[in-house]
């Protein structure tokens, strides 16, 4: 593999990989009314990039900053 392949994947999973612990982050400092809705948002963070966009765009606005 060269270089700049290295670099392109790196390039591009670096970000999701951020995106992904900010979101886990994120949903672990919030409160959702409810151990079962926060370990369901967790778990949805969780998910590599698809799960993050998806509590970024109506998980986090469910829950409240502690």
């Amino acid at each position: 593999m060269e270089m700049s392949a290295v670099k392109l994947v790196l390039g591009v999973c670096i970000p999701f990989v951020l995106l992904t612990l900010w979101a886990i982050i994120d949903a672990a400092q919030r409160d959702f009314g409810g151990i079962e809705k926060k370990a369901a948002w967790l778990l949805v963070a969780a998910v590599p990039f698809v799960g993050a966009v998806v509590y970024l765009l109506f998980g986090m606005r469910r829950g409240q900053k502690k």
